[in-house]
């Protein structure tokens, strides 16, 4: 496994409805992930995020001009070396931050390496910004990764920043539109792990059908909370601890008794 961080330029926060199509600002990159979609992912970890997720473990990310200055080219020129290893082991998977930030340029990604490479693509995203894309955004989108952080509005807004109903929105789309998808709950004890909440989300969940092709639902953990004190801001959920395998376990048997493939 392979991270390279990259950390520079000018503070600068703000999603666009008209992101530019030659450059982008990238976080960082995975060459060997496992755990970002099928097989072994290439990722690309994009710049910006209009989320404040209390449990972000990425908080680095949440700045849009906080990462490094790409051009397409360089973003064919990172795969390049992986692209043969990539068609059978897994494909690339374009994550954040959140990715619909920065939606023109993500989408001229998909386009030019499904173009030059033919890959297996994935898009990881809590869906928010769904409506400044067109259907055909989603074309060279083999799968989306679709986050959903609660089922409760009131919990969502206070967990998040944002409303929910967008994201349901944008899961209502990907069931228009026959797109695979994924969706992944990130369990954390005294927000996100009451059965009734997990319950409500589930029953969501199957009336979408057989576009959802896996659950998985990932147990919280506090390996990001040094990110929060290096960027000097106040880390609400330091001494929340982590889900208990049973409470893992319990939240995964909410799922599957709705006919879900769960990991």
């Amino acid at each position: 496994m392979d991270i390279h961080p990259i950390s520079n330029g000018s503070p600068k926060a703000a999603a666009s409805h008209h992101t530019p199509l030659d450059h982008g600002f990238l976080h960082s990159v995975e060459s060997g992930a496992a755990v970002d979609g099928p097989g072994m992912r290439f990722v690309f970890f994009m710049a910006g995020c209009q989320f404040r997720c209390l449990y972000c473990h990425n908080p680095d990310t949440w700045k849009l001009h906080n990462g490094r200055r790409i051009t397409l080219d360089d973003v064919i020129a990172e795969i390049k070396p992986y692209s043969g290893f990539l068609k059978f082991a897994g494909g690339v998977t374009i994550s954040g931050g959140e990715p619909l930030m920065q939606a023109g340029f993500v989408g001229e990604m998909f386009r030019r390496i499904k173009q030059e490479f033919g890959l297996h693509t994935a898009l990881d995203t809590q869906g928010f910004l769904h409506g400044n894309v067109e259907d055909t955004f989603f074309d060279n989108v083999d799968l989306v990764m679709l986050d959903i952080k609660h089922s409760d509005p009131d919990t969502y807004k206070r967990l998040t920043a944002q409303p929910l109903q967008p994201t349901l929105d944008f899961a209502h789309r990907l069931k228009r539109l026959n797109k695979p998808m994924w969706l992944r709950y990130v369990l954390v004890p005294g927000w996100t792990d009451g059965a009734e909440d997990i319950a409500r989300l589930a029953n969501f969940v199957a009336d979408l059908g057989d576009i959802v092709k896996r659950v998985e639902v990932l147990p919280f953990h506090q390996m990001g909370t040094q990110k929060w004190e290096q960027l000097g801001i106040e880390y609400t959920l330091k001494d929340c601890p982590t889900p208990t395998p049973e409470s893992v376990a319990q939240a995964r048997a909410i799922f599957a008794t709705k006919g879900l493939t769960v990991v």
